[in-house]
Protein backbone atom coordinates (compact mmCIF):
# COMPACT_ATOMS: atom_id res chain seq x y z
CA UNK A 1 0.00 0.00 0.00
CA UNK A 2 0.88 3.55 -1.03
CA UNK A 3 0.96 6.47 1.50
CA UNK A 4 0.33 10.39 0.03
CA UNK A 5 2.08 13.07 2.48
CA UNK A 6 1.41 16.29 1.31
CA UNK A 7 3.21 19.80 2.69
CA UNK A 8 2.11 22.88 1.60
CA UNK A 9 2.80 26.31 2.27
CA UNK A 10 1.84 29.79 0.40
CA UNK A 11 5.13 29.76 -1.33
CA UNK A 12 5.67 25.90 -2.32
CA UNK A 13 3.12 22.49 -2.03
CA UNK A 14 5.41 19.24 -2.05
CA UNK A 15 4.18 16.01 -2.09
CA UNK A 16 5.78 12.62 -1.38
CA UNK A 17 4.54 9.63 -2.10
CA UNK A 18 5.76 6.89 0.65
CA UNK A 19 5.63 3.16 0.04
CA UNK A 20 6.67 0.47 2.90
CA UNK A 21 8.70 3.78 4.36
CA UNK A 22 10.65 4.75 1.99
CA UNK A 23 10.01 7.45 -0.55
CA UNK A 24 9.17 6.10 -4.63
CA UNK A 25 8.26 9.84 -5.68
CA UNK A 26 8.45 13.69 -5.25
CA UNK A 27 6.52 16.28 -6.46
CA UNK A 28 7.13 20.01 -6.46
CA UNK A 29 4.87 22.79 -7.26
CA UNK A 30 5.66 26.42 -6.28
CA UNK A 31 3.38 29.15 -6.35
CA UNK A 32 5.80 31.64 -8.29
CA UNK A 33 6.56 29.51 -11.18
CA UNK A 34 2.69 27.81 -11.74
CA UNK A 35 2.41 28.63 -15.88
CA UNK A 36 -0.47 29.80 -17.63
CA UNK A 37 -0.99 26.93 -20.05
CA UNK A 38 -4.15 25.03 -19.77
CA UNK A 39 -5.90 28.19 -18.43
CA UNK A 40 -8.99 29.00 -19.86
CA UNK A 41 -10.30 33.00 -20.44
CA UNK A 42 -13.15 34.72 -21.32
CA UNK A 43 -10.86 36.74 -23.94
CA UNK A 44 -12.22 39.79 -25.47
CA UNK A 45 -10.29 40.92 -28.82
CA UNK A 46 -8.89 44.21 -29.14
CA UNK A 47 -6.76 44.11 -32.67
CA UNK A 48 -7.05 41.93 -35.50
CA UNK A 49 -4.67 42.54 -37.67
CA UNK A 50 -4.93 40.94 -41.57
CA UNK A 51 -1.66 40.90 -42.64
CA UNK A 52 -0.58 38.66 -39.67
CA UNK A 53 -4.02 36.78 -39.95
CA UNK A 54 -3.93 37.08 -36.30
CA UNK A 55 -5.40 38.70 -33.31
CA UNK A 56 -4.64 40.23 -29.90
CA UNK A 57 -6.76 39.49 -27.51
CA UNK A 58 -7.35 40.65 -24.00
CA UNK A 59 -7.02 37.91 -21.03
CA UNK A 60 -6.33 40.21 -18.22
CA UNK A 61 -3.09 40.12 -18.62
CA UNK A 62 0.22 42.39 -18.64
CA UNK A 63 0.29 42.18 -21.99
CA UNK A 64 -2.55 41.55 -24.71
CA UNK A 65 -2.22 37.92 -25.79
CA UNK A 66 -2.24 36.30 -29.37
CA UNK A 67 -4.25 34.54 -31.42
CA UNK A 68 -3.25 32.96 -34.80
CA UNK A 69 -5.97 32.09 -37.50
CA UNK A 70 -4.63 28.42 -37.25
CA UNK A 71 -5.44 28.10 -33.88
CA UNK A 72 -9.65 29.24 -33.82
CA UNK A 73 -11.67 26.62 -33.32
CA UNK A 74 -14.52 28.46 -36.08
CA UNK A 75 -11.79 28.10 -38.63
CA UNK A 76 -12.00 24.85 -39.31
CA UNK A 77 -15.76 25.33 -39.82
CA UNK A 78 -15.43 28.28 -42.38
CA UNK A 79 -13.04 26.02 -44.42
CA UNK A 80 -9.57 27.45 -42.73
CA UNK A 81 -6.56 25.84 -44.40
CA UNK A 82 -6.48 25.21 -48.64
CA UNK A 83 -8.91 22.38 -50.22
CA UNK A 84 -11.12 22.18 -52.82
CA UNK A 85 -14.61 22.21 -53.32
CA UNK A 86 -17.03 20.02 -55.31
CA UNK A 87 -15.52 21.32 -58.79
CA UNK A 88 -12.44 20.32 -57.48
CA UNK A 89 -10.79 23.98 -57.40
CA UNK A 90 -9.06 25.26 -54.76
CA UNK A 91 -10.34 27.68 -52.30
CA UNK A 92 -8.32 29.83 -50.14
CA UNK A 93 -8.56 30.13 -46.26
CA UNK A 94 -11.19 32.22 -44.59
CA UNK A 95 -9.43 35.17 -43.64
CA UNK A 96 -9.00 35.83 -40.09
CA UNK A 97 -11.26 39.51 -40.27
CA UNK A 98 -14.70 37.35 -41.51
CA UNK A 99 -14.03 35.12 -38.74
CA UNK A 100 -13.62 37.58 -35.18
CA UNK A 101 -14.19 41.57 -34.76
CA UNK A 102 -12.93 44.34 -32.29
CA UNK A 103 -14.67 43.98 -29.00
CA UNK A 104 -15.63 40.47 -29.71
CA UNK A 105 -15.69 37.97 -26.52
CA UNK A 106 -14.09 34.86 -27.00
CA UNK A 107 -13.30 31.22 -25.35
CA UNK A 108 -10.07 31.20 -25.34
CA UNK A 109 -7.15 28.55 -23.79
CA UNK A 110 -3.88 29.50 -23.23
CA UNK A 111 -1.30 27.36 -24.82
CA UNK A 112 1.97 28.84 -24.73
CA UNK A 113 3.14 30.84 -21.75
CA UNK A 114 4.41 34.48 -21.87
CA UNK A 115 7.88 34.50 -22.88
CA UNK A 116 10.25 38.02 -22.38
CA UNK A 117 8.02 40.52 -24.74
CA UNK A 118 5.69 38.57 -26.04
CA UNK A 119 2.35 37.55 -24.90
CA UNK A 120 0.74 34.65 -24.04
CA UNK A 121 -0.44 31.94 -27.48
CA UNK A 122 -4.32 31.41 -27.19
CA UNK A 123 -6.18 28.70 -29.06
CA UNK A 124 -10.36 29.10 -29.01
CA UNK A 125 -10.10 24.59 -29.23
CA UNK A 126 -10.47 24.15 -25.76
CA UNK A 127 -9.26 20.86 -24.65
CA UNK A 128 -9.58 19.66 -20.85
CA UNK A 129 -7.16 17.09 -19.44
CA UNK A 130 -8.18 14.18 -16.71
CA UNK A 131 -6.53 11.39 -15.35
CA UNK A 132 -6.68 9.36 -18.36
CA UNK A 133 -8.38 11.22 -20.93
CA UNK A 134 -8.45 14.71 -22.59
CA UNK A 135 -11.89 16.20 -23.37
CA UNK A 136 -12.38 17.95 -26.61
CA UNK A 137 -16.05 19.82 -25.80
CA UNK A 138 -16.32 21.61 -29.28
CA UNK A 139 -15.51 18.66 -31.69
CA UNK A 140 -17.15 14.24 -31.74
CA UNK A 141 -13.74 12.40 -32.14
CA UNK A 142 -12.63 9.43 -30.54
CA UNK A 143 -9.06 9.46 -30.94
CA UNK A 144 -6.19 7.02 -29.16
CA UNK A 145 -2.45 7.79 -28.67
CA UNK A 146 -0.17 6.33 -30.70
CA UNK A 147 1.77 4.97 -28.12
CA UNK A 148 -0.92 2.80 -27.12
CA UNK A 149 -0.16 -0.76 -27.63
CA UNK A 150 -1.21 -3.16 -31.08
CA UNK A 151 -4.04 -2.13 -33.87
CA UNK A 152 -6.77 -4.53 -32.75
CA UNK A 153 -6.05 -2.92 -28.53
CA UNK A 154 -6.38 0.47 -30.29
CA UNK A 155 -10.06 -0.80 -31.73
CA UNK A 156 -10.83 -2.08 -28.76
CA UNK A 157 -10.62 0.96 -26.22
CA UNK A 158 -12.41 3.09 -29.39
CA UNK A 159 -15.35 0.80 -29.46
CA UNK A 160 -15.34 1.05 -25.49
CA UNK A 161 -15.03 4.50 -25.76
CA UNK A 162 -17.79 5.21 -28.39
CA UNK A 163 -20.32 2.95 -25.92
CA UNK A 164 -19.70 5.14 -22.70
CA UNK A 165 -19.35 8.57 -24.49
CA UNK A 166 -23.28 8.06 -25.68
CA UNK A 167 -24.84 10.65 -28.58
CA UNK A 168 -25.56 14.25 -27.84
CA UNK A 169 -29.43 13.54 -27.95
CA UNK A 170 -28.89 11.11 -24.51
CA UNK A 171 -26.78 14.02 -23.30
CA UNK A 172 -23.55 12.87 -24.47
CA UNK A 173 -21.52 14.32 -26.69
CA UNK A 174 -18.14 15.51 -27.24
CA UNK A 175 -14.64 14.17 -28.36
CA UNK A 176 -12.30 12.54 -26.25
CA UNK A 177 -8.37 11.32 -26.65
CA UNK A 178 -7.15 8.23 -24.45
CA UNK A 179 -3.87 9.00 -23.02
CA UNK A 180 -1.28 6.47 -22.44
CA UNK A 181 -2.25 5.87 -19.16
CA UNK A 182 -5.72 4.47 -20.46
CA UNK A 183 -4.60 1.45 -22.01
CA UNK A 184 -5.41 -0.97 -19.15
CA UNK A 185 -8.13 1.52 -17.41
CA UNK A 186 -11.66 -0.25 -16.94
CA UNK A 187 -14.77 0.92 -17.74
CA UNK A 188 -15.75 2.18 -14.81
CA UNK A 189 -12.30 4.19 -14.50
CA UNK A 190 -13.09 5.73 -17.91
CA UNK A 191 -16.59 6.70 -17.16
CA UNK A 192 -15.30 8.35 -14.01
CA UNK A 193 -13.05 10.81 -16.28
CA UNK A 194 -15.68 11.51 -18.66
CA UNK A 195 -18.15 12.73 -15.60
CA UNK A 196 -15.68 14.53 -14.36
CA UNK A 197 -14.28 16.15 -17.44
CA UNK A 198 -17.95 17.10 -18.65
CA UNK A 199 -18.56 18.50 -14.97
CA UNK A 200 -15.54 20.39 -15.21
CA UNK A 201 -16.48 22.38 -18.84
CA UNK A 202 -20.57 22.82 -17.63
CA UNK A 203 -19.48 24.72 -14.97
CA UNK A 204 -16.93 26.81 -17.80
CA UNK A 205 -19.77 27.45 -19.83
CA UNK A 206 -21.69 28.21 -17.30
CA UNK A 207 -19.05 30.89 -15.34
CA UNK A 208 -18.71 32.31 -19.33
CA UNK A 209 -22.52 33.78 -18.96
CA UNK A 210 -22.04 35.41 -15.80
CA UNK A 211 -18.57 36.86 -15.44
CA UNK A 212 -17.02 39.83 -17.59
CA UNK A 213 -14.62 39.69 -20.42
CA UNK A 214 -10.70 39.52 -19.49
CA UNK A 215 -11.93 37.12 -16.62
CA UNK A 216 -9.92 33.56 -15.67
CA UNK A 217 -12.92 30.94 -16.62
CA UNK A 218 -10.94 27.44 -15.58
CA UNK A 219 -7.29 27.01 -14.49
CA UNK A 220 -5.75 23.70 -14.53
CA UNK A 221 -5.60 22.11 -11.56
CA UNK A 222 -2.73 22.38 -8.44
CA UNK A 223 -0.57 19.87 -7.02
CA UNK A 224 -2.84 19.64 -4.00
CA UNK A 225 -6.02 18.67 -6.43
CA UNK A 226 -3.99 16.28 -9.02
CA UNK A 227 -3.00 14.46 -6.15
CA UNK A 228 -6.77 13.19 -6.23
CA UNK A 229 -6.22 13.03 -9.94
CA UNK A 230 -3.71 11.37 -11.27
CA UNK A 231 -1.57 9.93 -7.91
CA UNK A 232 -4.44 7.99 -6.14
CA UNK A 233 -5.64 4.38 -7.04
CA UNK A 234 -6.48 1.28 -5.51
CA UNK A 235 -3.25 0.62 -3.34
CA UNK A 236 -3.48 4.34 -1.56
CA UNK A 237 -4.21 3.76 1.90
CA UNK A 238 -3.97 7.28 3.15
CA UNK A 239 -3.57 10.72 1.84
CA UNK A 240 -2.35 13.31 4.52
CA UNK A 241 -1.92 17.03 4.47
CA UNK A 242 -0.86 19.41 7.12
CA UNK A 243 -2.74 22.27 5.99
CA UNK A 244 -6.25 22.45 7.44
CA UNK A 245 -7.28 24.96 4.61
CA UNK A 246 -5.85 23.20 2.01
CA UNK A 247 -7.46 19.84 3.90
CA UNK A 248 -11.13 21.79 3.30
CA UNK A 249 -10.44 22.92 -0.33
CA UNK A 250 -9.17 19.14 -1.23
CA UNK A 251 -12.20 17.51 0.24
CA UNK A 252 -14.67 19.62 -0.80
CA UNK A 253 -12.98 18.89 -4.56
CA UNK A 254 -12.44 15.21 -4.06
CA UNK A 255 -16.60 15.39 -3.07
CA UNK A 256 -17.40 16.49 -6.20
CA UNK A 257 -15.46 14.93 -8.95
CA UNK A 258 -13.51 12.05 -6.95
CA UNK A 259 -16.00 10.88 -4.36
CA UNK A 260 -14.28 7.20 -3.81
CA UNK A 261 -10.69 8.64 -3.10
CA UNK A 262 -12.65 11.59 -0.83
CA UNK A 263 -12.46 8.76 2.21
CA UNK A 264 -8.72 8.20 2.02
CA UNK A 265 -8.28 12.06 3.50
CA UNK A 266 -6.76 12.83 6.73
CA UNK A 267 -5.50 16.34 7.94
CA UNK A 268 -2.16 16.09 10.08
CA UNK A 269 -2.28 17.62 13.11
CA UNK A 270 1.05 15.87 14.32
CA UNK A 271 3.86 18.18 16.43
CA UNK A 272 6.59 17.03 14.00
CA UNK A 273 6.65 18.62 10.26
CA UNK A 274 4.90 15.80 8.15
CA UNK A 275 7.98 15.12 5.97
CA UNK A 276 10.06 13.85 9.29
CA UNK A 277 7.76 10.79 9.49
CA UNK A 278 9.62 9.85 6.57
CA UNK A 279 12.72 11.28 6.28
CA UNK A 280 11.58 12.73 3.15
CA UNK A 281 14.18 15.74 2.99
CA UNK A 282 16.82 13.73 3.85
CA UNK A 283 15.53 11.41 0.78
CA UNK A 284 15.55 14.52 -1.57
CA UNK A 285 18.94 15.53 -0.51
CA UNK A 286 20.09 11.84 -1.31
CA UNK A 287 17.97 12.12 -4.83
CA UNK A 288 20.05 14.97 -5.57
CA UNK A 289 23.25 13.49 -5.32
CA UNK A 290 25.40 12.21 -8.02
CA UNK A 291 26.28 9.38 -6.07
CA UNK A 292 24.13 6.43 -4.26
CA UNK A 293 25.17 4.30 -1.89
CA UNK A 294 23.40 1.01 -1.71
CA UNK A 295 22.61 -1.31 1.77
CA UNK A 296 25.30 -4.01 0.81
CA UNK A 297 28.25 -1.47 0.36
CA UNK A 298 27.64 -1.32 -3.55
CA UNK A 299 27.01 2.33 -5.18
CA UNK A 300 25.04 3.90 -7.92
CA UNK A 301 26.61 6.99 -9.90
CA UNK A 302 24.05 9.27 -12.08
CA UNK A 303 25.32 11.36 -14.42
CA UNK A 304 22.67 13.17 -16.26
CA UNK A 305 23.00 14.85 -19.53
CA UNK A 306 21.16 16.54 -22.47
CA UNK A 307 21.14 13.76 -24.54
CA UNK A 308 20.62 11.33 -21.95
CA UNK A 309 21.14 9.72 -18.07
CA UNK A 310 23.50 7.41 -17.52
CA UNK A 311 23.94 5.03 -14.49
CA UNK A 312 26.70 2.83 -13.16
CA UNK A 313 26.63 0.44 -10.91
CA UNK A 314 29.96 -0.26 -8.49
CA UNK A 315 30.79 -2.76 -5.68
CA UNK A 316 31.85 -0.91 -3.86
CA UNK A 317 32.82 -2.45 -0.44
CA UNK A 318 30.15 -5.51 -0.75
CA UNK A 319 32.23 -8.82 0.14
CA UNK A 320 29.26 -10.69 1.74
CA UNK A 321 29.02 -13.58 -0.87
CA UNK A 322 30.88 -16.63 -1.25
CA UNK A 323 32.42 -16.24 -4.50
CA UNK A 324 32.79 -13.07 -6.81
CA UNK A 325 30.30 -14.36 -9.63
CA UNK A 326 27.25 -14.38 -6.86
CA UNK A 327 29.00 -11.19 -5.11
CA UNK A 328 28.06 -9.24 -8.67
CA UNK A 329 24.68 -11.09 -9.09
CA UNK A 330 23.74 -9.90 -5.90
CA UNK A 331 24.71 -6.36 -6.37
CA UNK A 332 23.35 -6.06 -9.43
CA UNK A 333 19.72 -6.85 -7.89
CA UNK A 334 19.59 -5.04 -5.21
CA UNK A 335 20.58 -2.20 -7.74
CA UNK A 336 17.91 -2.93 -9.94
CA UNK A 337 15.36 -2.39 -7.05
CA UNK A 338 17.45 0.83 -6.26
CA UNK A 339 17.72 2.27 -9.40
CA UNK A 340 14.04 1.77 -10.62
CA UNK A 341 13.15 3.86 -7.07
CA UNK A 342 15.49 7.02 -8.07
CA UNK A 343 14.17 6.77 -11.74
CA UNK A 344 10.71 7.52 -10.33
CA UNK A 345 11.98 9.81 -7.17
CA UNK A 346 14.54 12.14 -9.40
CA UNK A 347 11.92 12.19 -12.59
CA UNK A 348 14.49 11.24 -14.79
CA UNK A 349 12.82 11.01 -18.26
CA UNK A 350 14.18 10.30 -21.86
CA UNK A 351 17.09 7.98 -22.73
CA UNK A 352 18.25 6.14 -19.75
CA UNK A 353 21.75 3.51 -20.11
CA UNK A 354 22.35 1.32 -17.35
CA UNK A 355 26.01 -0.11 -16.87
CA UNK A 356 25.58 -3.11 -14.73
CA UNK A 357 28.09 -4.75 -13.22
CA UNK A 358 29.55 -7.23 -15.84
CA UNK A 359 28.03 -10.80 -15.76
CA UNK A 360 29.31 -13.68 -17.27
CA UNK A 361 26.33 -16.34 -16.30
CA UNK A 362 23.34 -16.08 -18.57
CA UNK A 363 20.88 -16.64 -15.74
CA UNK A 364 22.16 -14.35 -13.76
CA UNK A 365 21.51 -11.85 -16.26
CA UNK A 366 18.24 -12.91 -17.41
CA UNK A 367 17.22 -12.83 -13.45
CA UNK A 368 18.62 -9.45 -12.89
CA UNK A 369 16.60 -8.15 -16.25
CA UNK A 370 13.39 -9.83 -15.16
CA UNK A 371 13.85 -7.92 -11.66
CA UNK A 372 14.50 -4.49 -13.10
CA UNK A 373 11.54 -5.12 -15.45
CA UNK A 374 9.32 -6.30 -12.30
CA UNK A 375 10.63 -3.17 -10.37
CA UNK A 376 10.03 -0.79 -12.98
CA UNK A 377 6.16 -1.86 -13.39
CA UNK A 378 5.03 -0.32 -10.49
CA UNK A 379 6.48 3.05 -12.63
CA UNK A 380 3.03 5.45 -13.28
CA UNK A 381 5.07 6.92 -16.24
CA UNK A 382 5.46 4.55 -19.22
CA UNK A 383 8.77 2.83 -19.25
CA UNK A 384 10.05 0.79 -22.33
CA UNK A 385 13.10 -1.72 -21.31
CA UNK A 386 15.69 -3.49 -23.64
CA UNK A 387 17.68 -6.41 -23.10
CA UNK A 388 21.21 -6.42 -22.31
CA UNK A 389 23.40 -5.33 -25.39
CA UNK A 390 26.76 -6.28 -26.77
CA UNK A 391 28.41 -4.23 -24.40
CA UNK A 392 26.74 -5.80 -21.07
CA UNK A 393 24.22 -2.14 -21.27
CA UNK A 394 20.43 -2.02 -20.58
CA UNK A 395 18.94 0.70 -22.77
CA UNK A 396 15.61 1.97 -21.73
CA UNK A 397 13.24 5.00 -22.14
CA UNK A 398 11.37 6.72 -19.57
CA UNK A 399 8.31 9.02 -20.78
CA UNK A 400 9.41 13.12 -19.90
CA UNK A 401 6.26 14.30 -18.20
CA UNK A 402 7.82 17.34 -16.25
CA UNK A 403 11.15 18.52 -15.27
CA UNK A 404 13.34 16.32 -13.10
CA UNK A 405 13.91 16.80 -9.87
CA UNK A 406 17.40 18.46 -10.10
CA UNK A 407 17.06 20.59 -12.75
CA UNK A 408 13.76 22.04 -10.87
CA UNK A 409 15.34 21.99 -7.49
CA UNK A 410 19.39 23.20 -8.70
CA UNK A 411 20.94 25.31 -11.43
CA UNK A 412 24.31 25.10 -12.46
CA UNK A 413 27.08 25.90 -10.42
CA UNK A 414 28.09 29.30 -11.59
CA UNK A 415 32.03 28.40 -10.74
CA UNK A 416 32.36 25.89 -12.99
CA UNK A 417 29.56 26.74 -14.95
CA UNK A 418 27.82 22.96 -14.97
CA UNK A 419 31.01 21.28 -16.27
CA UNK A 420 31.67 19.62 -12.87
CA UNK A 421 35.10 20.50 -12.57
CA UNK A 422 37.73 23.81 -12.19
CA UNK A 423 40.75 24.42 -13.45
CA UNK A 424 43.82 24.18 -11.10
CA UNK A 425 45.15 27.41 -9.15
CA UNK A 426 48.44 26.13 -11.56
CA UNK A 427 46.88 25.92 -14.66
CA UNK A 428 45.06 29.52 -13.58
CA UNK A 429 48.50 30.45 -13.21
CA UNK A 430 50.28 29.77 -16.59
CA UNK A 431 46.50 31.09 -18.01
CA UNK A 432 47.90 34.45 -16.13
CA UNK A 433 51.29 34.72 -17.40
CA UNK A 434 50.08 34.05 -20.89
CA UNK A 435 48.12 37.00 -20.57
CA UNK A 436 50.32 38.65 -19.33
CA UNK A 437 52.67 38.23 -22.30
CA UNK A 438 49.65 38.99 -25.12
CA UNK A 439 48.98 42.52 -22.90
CA UNK A 440 52.80 43.35 -23.02
CA UNK A 441 52.90 42.93 -26.25
CA UNK A 442 50.26 45.46 -27.65
CA UNK A 443 50.20 48.00 -24.66
CA UNK A 444 53.50 49.82 -22.34
CA UNK A 445 52.01 50.39 -18.64
CA UNK A 446 53.96 51.56 -15.86
CA UNK A 447 52.54 47.81 -14.07
CA UNK A 448 51.02 45.40 -14.58
CA UNK A 449 48.68 44.43 -11.76
CA UNK A 450 46.98 40.63 -11.15
CA UNK A 451 43.47 40.55 -9.04
CA UNK A 452 43.17 36.86 -8.60
CA UNK A 453 42.01 34.40 -6.03
CA UNK A 454 43.66 34.16 -3.03
CA UNK A 455 45.29 29.94 -3.93
CA UNK A 456 46.19 30.99 -7.16
CA UNK A 457 48.03 34.47 -5.78
CA UNK A 458 49.70 32.26 -2.81
CA UNK A 459 50.39 29.88 -5.82
CA UNK A 460 52.48 32.74 -8.05
CA UNK A 461 54.57 34.06 -4.58
CA UNK A 462 55.63 30.55 -4.01
CA UNK A 463 56.01 27.53 -6.23
CA UNK A 464 55.36 30.33 -9.48
CA UNK A 465 57.53 32.82 -7.78
CA UNK A 466 60.65 32.25 -10.10
CA UNK A 467 58.25 32.62 -13.88
CA UNK A 468 56.81 35.06 -12.51
CA UNK A 469 60.43 37.34 -11.84
CA UNK A 470 61.48 35.82 -15.16
CA UNK A 471 58.57 37.11 -17.10
CA UNK A 472 58.64 40.25 -15.54
CA UNK A 473 62.69 41.04 -16.65
CA UNK A 474 61.90 39.67 -20.11
CA UNK A 475 58.92 42.11 -20.71
CA UNK A 476 60.53 44.94 -18.26
CA UNK A 477 58.20 45.82 -16.21
CA UNK A 478 56.90 45.16 -12.79
CA UNK A 479 53.52 42.49 -11.95
CA UNK A 480 51.98 42.79 -8.65
CA UNK A 481 49.42 40.56 -7.21
CA UNK A 482 46.18 41.54 -5.29
CA UNK A 483 43.99 38.70 -3.66
CA UNK A 484 40.57 39.13 -4.00
CA UNK A 485 38.74 36.89 -1.53
CA UNK A 486 35.35 36.80 -3.39
CA UNK A 487 37.06 35.68 -6.82
CA UNK A 488 36.80 32.22 -7.59
CA UNK A 489 39.71 29.66 -8.69
CA UNK A 490 39.44 30.37 -12.61
CA UNK A 491 38.32 34.46 -12.46
CA UNK A 492 41.04 36.92 -12.88
CA UNK A 493 41.93 40.36 -13.98
CA UNK A 494 44.68 41.94 -15.17
CA UNK A 495 45.21 45.79 -14.93
CA UNK A 496 47.01 47.85 -16.71
CA UNK A 497 48.58 51.01 -14.77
Amino acid sequence: MEDILINWSPQETRVAVVENGAVQELHVERTLERGLVGNVYLGKVVRVLPGMQSAFIDIGLERAAFLHVADLHSASQFGHGRHQNAHGAEVPPTPIERLVFEGQPLTVQVIKDPIGTKGARLSSQISIAGRMLVYLPQDEHIGISQKIGSPETREALRARMVALVGSKEAGGGGGFILRTNAEDASDAELAADIAYLRKTWQQIREKALTTPPASLLHQDLSLVERVLRDLTNDRTGHIRIDSRMQYDVLRAFGETFMPAATAKLEHYRGERPIFDLCNVDAEIARALARKVELKSGGSLVFDQTEAMTTIDVNTGGFVGAKNFDDTIFKTNLEAAGAIARQLRLRNLGGIIIVDFIDMTREEHKAAVLAEFKKQLARDRTKVTVGGFTQLGLVEMTRKRTRESLARMLCEPCPTCEGRGQVKTARSVCYDILREILREARQFSPKEFRVVAAANVVEMMLDEESAHLAGLSDFIGKPISLTAEPTNQTEHYDIVLL
